[in-house]
């Protein structure tokens, strides 16, 4: 079963992320705050994150820049979760060595087909 760490905030897209991954075949790791992600992506080494752009605390990118810096984590795909998709995010995403980013509210008939896209290596 791959393991996704989604890193989000919010409570109710959390469980409803965490549904439709499982539903999926996933298993889902889960915190609520950058600093929480990057620690379970150190013990528990996912498959894929999804990670929230607006974070309390660090945000999403800057935890992606750490991640990717870290020779432990940097090999995980990380796709971004935003809910203000705008111009220049996508290079923003890129940048930080993302591999891409997933607009909100989520498609719920899409989301485990456009994680399991994003792990096609």
């Amino acid at each position: 079963m791959r393991k996704v760490l989604l890193v989000e905030d919010n409570a109710m897209n959390s469980r409803l992320a965490q549904f439709v991954l499982e539903r999926g075949g996933f298993e889902v790791l889960q915190a609520a705050t950058a600093e929480v992600g990057i620690q379970i992506a150190n013990e528990r080494e996912p498959d894929i994150i999804l990670l929230d752009l607006h974070l309390p605390g660090m945000d999403g990118l800057s935890a992606a820049r750490l991640l990717k810096q870290n020779p432990k984590t940097r090999h995980i795909p990380i796709v971004v979760l935003t809910a203000h998709a705008m111009q220049g995010d996508e290079e923003r995403v890129v940048e930080a060595g993302c591999a891409g980013y997933i607009t909100k509210p989520i498609d719920t008939r899409q989301l485990a087909d456009t994680v399991a896209g994003y792990l096609k290596d």
